[in-house]
This record gives C-alpha cells, sequence and structure tokens, in this order.
C-alpha cells in the first residue's frame, strides 16, 4: 500500500516558501504520492442566501495543474488530482495540461477526475451542470486518445476533434485516470472505465457496498477488479496515533492499493503545524 499526503488546499495559504517546505518534508517522512483536491472558484453566501455547500468564497484552493507543474521542478512526489472536475473543463485542455505535467514530473501524475457538485461553478464557467455525468462518460476515452494517437478525430456529443494531436505526448501513455465515487452511477462508472476509484465511504458495510458496485461494473464491463488501484484517507483529528494506525490496517485488509494522511480541519494553524502532524503519523502509516 502506497502512503501518501492530502495536500492541506484550505489551510496551507498562498505562501510559496510554505508549500514547498511542506513537499519536501513529506518527501524526507517517506511519503511518496501528494493527492490535492480543487475548485476553481467559491460561491458567495451573501449571494446564495440558501448555500450549503463545504466551500465558498473564502476558501482557498491552488490550480492543481499549475502546483503541479511547479511542484515536478522539485519534488518526486507522485502528482493526484482527487479529485479534478473534469466536466466543467474543456477536455482537450485537460489533456494538454495533463500531459505537459506528465512530461514535467517524468511521468509522475495519477488523474483523480469526478462530476463535484457545485452548479455555481458550472455556470461561471460556461458548462452544464445537468450533464456533468454523461459529460465525463464521453471525456475519459478521448483523454486516453489524446494521451496516445499523433492525430485524432472524434465526433461525441459534447466534443468534437478534427484530426488534431498534442505535443509533447505524455510519458505514461496513456496517464492513469482515476474516478472519485460515492453514488451508485458514478461506482459503476469507476467500474467500467477507470484505473483505479477514491472511495467516499470509510472500511466497514458502506465500503463492501460501494466495492461491490464497482467491481460488478467491472465484470460486467470485461475487465478484472483486481487490477483496480483503491485509494483510501486516514484523518489526523485527535492525533491518536494507535487509532489512525489502526484505520489505515483496516484500509490494508479492504484491499487498498494507496492510502493518503489528511490533515486538514484538524487543528493545524502554521504549515509547520501540518508537516509535525505528518512526521507523527509516518512510522505508524509504514511511510517509506
Amino acid at each position: 500500500m502506497q502512503i501518501g499526503v492530502v495536500f492541506p488546499q484550505t489551510e496551507i495559504g498562498p505562501d510559496p516558501g510554505a508549500v514547498r517546505a511542506y513537499a519536501e518534508a513529506a518527501v524526507s517522512f517517506g511519503y511518496r504520492h501528494l493527492l490535492t483536491y480543487e475548485h476553481v472558484l467559491g460561491a458567495d453566501p451573501r449571494v446564495h442566501q440558501d448555500w450549503s455547500g463545504v466551500y465558498d468564497l473564502s476558501s482557498n484552493f491552488h490550480e492543481p495543474m499549475v502546483l503541479f507543474g511547479w511542484l515536478a521542478a522539485f519534488s518526486p512526489l507522485e502528482l493526484v488530482t482527487g479529485i479534478l472536475i473534469a466536466p466543467q473543463r474543456p477536455t482537450v485542455l485537460v489533456a494538454k495540461q495533463a500531459a505537459e505535467v506528465d512530461v514535467l514530473s517524468s511521468g509522475g501524475l495519477r488523474l483523480g477526475v469526478g462530476i463535484g457538485w457545485n452548479a455555481v461553478e458550472y455556470e461561471a464557467l460556461g458548462q452544464p451542470f445537468s450533464e456533468r455525468g454523461r459529460r465525463l462518460e464521453e471525456q475519459i476515452p478521448l483523454l486516453r486518445r489524446l494521451w496516445t494517437e499523433e492525430s485524432v478525430t472524434f465526433h461525441g456529443e459534447f466534443d468534437t476533434v478534427n484530426g488534431a494531436g498534442l505535443a509533447p505526448l505524455p510519458v505514461q501513455r496513456p496517464i492513469p485516470i482515476w474516478i472519485g465515487a460515492a453514488a451508485p452511477p458514478a461506482l459503476a462508472r469507476a467500474g467500467r472505465l477507470a484505473d483505479g476509484w477514491f472511495p467516499m465511504a470509510v472500511p466497514g458495510a458502506a465500503l463492501d457496498a460501494a466495492s461491490a458496485v464497482v467491481h460488478e461494473a467491472a465484470r460486467a464491463a470485461g475487465r478484472d477488479p483486481a487490477s483496480l488501484g483503491m485509494e483510501g484517507r486516514v484523518e489526523w483529528s485527535t492525533g491518536d496515533l494507535d487509532k489512525i494506525g489502526h484505520h489505515a490496517e483496516k484500509w490494508r485488509a479492504a484491499g487498498a492499493t494507496h492510502l493518503s494522511a489528511n490533515t486538514m480541519g484538524a487543528g493545524c494553524e502554521t504549515v509547520d503545524d501540518h508537516i509535525a502532524a505528518l512526521e507523527s503519523m509516518a512510522p505508524v502509516l509504514g511511510a517509506d
């Protein structure tokens, strides 16, 4: 099980020195990948008075592809979007940015995608919120073609490419695509189309039920469920290392291939607090 970190997007702030210190510390403690969430912009709850989203315009988010291009210059960490909201972005632009990050990181990108939940964000980016599931279904095979073929011609419901291609192509051909999934349609999509998935459930009955949907969809598509990766997450929260280690073992027993340590929402006030939490967790998680 590969151990990585959840980049503390909303708490690390805009100082590039702090971002670099965090990434370099993660490497020094033995973590292997850095996973980041994304939002392009946040809603103003004074305008959207019924707003109940987890994030709003006060929530800081570094743009993942720009962040990854910068990290690739000095960090050996695998770079993971967990997730990029692909349907609110032009598909060929996602393909181009991902290919460039993969080149700059010497084949170090894992592209997690999903459909998101923020209708305000979709509207501002000029994409239809109600069609995001169908759009992602079309995007995934097109992304793989763009990463592996010199010239692509494609005519779909949402995208049209006429005899065009990316240069340079990525190092990984294709770049691994993982899907963030909770609802049954997304779980089935992961089984049919993804190289791996990010569960929204924790080990136990809920994760078992979600895994069953993913695996059944994979088998129905003629795929081997055992070939799919799965990434779990452990929370720093109370700082109880015994509990954190136990939770990590539950993910291992559930078949997780990857695990990320999350220090957000645990009272860390500075980047040094986040780094100290990562250092404490590394031995019990088995980071090397």
